[in-house]
């Protein structure tokens, strides 16, 4: 019988690792079984609220896209999924447009961004751009960055738009038309680019002339918006000015029918009046002269005052004044023997015109 040595010290510590050891071999099955079932769990993702998921297989795009939930999918590497963020609005600035130290003091174009109006004038323009994915499966298997796309058509858009239009009209009211068009054509060139983005807003932030120019750019401008008012002054003045001047012309010329009217229908009753008299006198010339000298006399007499002049104390006078109402002052002279009876015969002529 072979006598067996004692164990050595370093056999005693490796004991229980050498008897672990073996018993996880014999359960190594177990073991296999769980590492593949959390492996097959691993393709499980959790999609939070405001994304959705892409899935590519064998790094091909599957069709369809997950909403916000538990999305079920192969573990790696059959399947990847992608998580896209469709809520989030991004914001960009773009200072592509605008001048550097450099160009402040002058008009070097080439020393900074730039853009040229239709009429062949410099103006810098500073944007912020705000934009948020689109279509999730575009934008995750878009190429460049998302950064540099929005960048090189928003600033093509706007260099575009501003070469249509005039400095004036940019640099005043055309603003609103200009951030239209150009963010209509930055979306355009998004969608050509395959991108994936939506451009949600445009904002010019500062649209100005070149800085050495800007003061005489204000004197145009302020000289543009004066004439402007001007014009509105004077069309404000016209609106209310010219109905007036109708109105009165329209009076005038109503007044002037109707003294028209007046006069011809009072010349013709003169007209009419005067042949009945003619017609009368041709009838009995001696009647007629008679009652036009009656009438007359009657007209120039009827309304006349006499006034005596009081003689001076223990005087005579010599004359009496007769006023004829409408007509000058008449004065008859008396003889003085006849002086004390003017009184007398006043009064004889004054019974007989009552009679």
């Amino acid at each position: 019988m072979r006598r067996r040595e004692a164990p050595s010290e370093l056999g005693r510590l490796a004991s229980p690792l050498a008897r672990l050891a073996d018993a996880l071999w014999r359960r190594m099955h177990w073991w296999i079984a769980a590492m593949a079932i959390l492996y097959a769990l691993s393709g499980i993702t959790v999609i939070k609220p405001g994304e959705v998921g892409v899935t590519l297989r064998w790094g091909e795009r599957l069709a369809g896209i997950h909403e916000p939930g538990l999305m079920f999918a192969l573990p790696r590497p059959i399947d990847e999924v992608v998580r896209v963020d469709v809520k989030h609005v991004w914001e960009l600035h773009l200072e592509t447009l605008v001048s550097t130290e450099r160009m402040r003091a002058t008009l070097d174009a080439t020393a900074g961004g730039y853009a040229v109006t239709g009429d062949h004038n410099i103006v810098h323009a500073e944007m912020v751009a705000h934009y948020q994915i689109k279509d999730p499966g575009e934008w995750a298997f878009y190429g460049p960055s998302v950064d540099d796309i929005v960048r090189v058509e928003v600033t093509a858009a706007m260099v575009r738009s501003i070469g249509e239009m005039g400095v004036d009209h940019v640099l005043s009211d055309g603003r609103t038309d200009l951030i239209k068009t150009a963010t209509r054509r930055a979306q355009a060139g998004l969608d050509a680019a395959h991108s994936g983005l939506e451009l949600t807003s445009l904002e010019l932030t500062r649209l100005l002339p070149p800085v050495a120019l800007r003061t005489d750019f204000e004197a145009v401008q302020s000289a543009v918006i004066g004439a402007t008012t001007a014009q509105k002054q004077a069309q404000e003045f016209a609106q209310r000015a010219v109905p007036q001047a109708q109105a009165d012309a329209d009076a005038a010329i109503q007044q002037a029918n109707g003294e028209a009217s007046t006069a011809r229908a009072r010349a013709a009753g003169d007209v009419e009046a005067f042949r009945k008299l003619d017609s009368e006198y041709r009838a009995n010339p001696a009647v007629m002269r008679e009652r036009l000298y009656r009438d007359a006399i009657d007209r120039a007499f009827g309304a006349s005052t006499v006034r005596w002049i009081p003689p001076p104390v223990g005087g005579h006078y010599e004359h009496f004044r007769v006023t004829v109402a409408g007509g000058p002052a008449s004065v008859y002279s008396i003889p003085a023997e006849r002086a004390d009876a003017a009184p007398a015969a006043a009064t004889a002529k004054k019974k007989t015109e009552d009679d």
